[in-house]
């Protein structure tokens, strides 16, 4: 699961007080597929396959993901949510509650992958 050194510092200026629920989406988030990759794109931790799965949009109570294009990977995902042609979001609460979904993001993650192979 090789990490981004540039993530590494952007975690390390920023200091953010979701820091350990949004480690946890990080390393859940590599370990779901070996081929996703992370950068920093619009100043903020992205992570890719064939093309940006996600960002990090930083709150200050809770975590939250941006899919970018979320609304055309396939099947059903409980945990995004939108109603827009494109974008959905995946919310967490806190360290304990990316544990206890992490299935659920490693099944979006994965049927991106398998979406993206196809």
């Amino acid at each position: 699961m090789p990490k981004n050194p540039a993530v590494d510092a952007w975690f390390e200026k920023k200091q953010h007080p979701m820091e350990e629920a949004m480690q946890a989406v990080r390393e859940a988030t590599l370990r779901a597929d070996p081929r996703i990759t992370e950068s920093i794109k619009w100043s903020t931790p992205t992570f890719e396959y064939k093309g940006n799965i996600f960002s990090f949009t930083p709150a200050k109570k809770f975590v939250s993901l941006l899919f970018h294009t979320g609304a055309h990977i396939p099947g059903k995902h409980k945990g995004l949510e939108g109603e827009g042609a494109t974008a959905r979001t995946m919310r967490f609460a806190d360290a304990a509650d990316v544990k206890g979904r992490t299935s659920e993001l490693t099944s979006v993650l994965r049927a991106w992958c398998k979406w993206k192979d196809s």
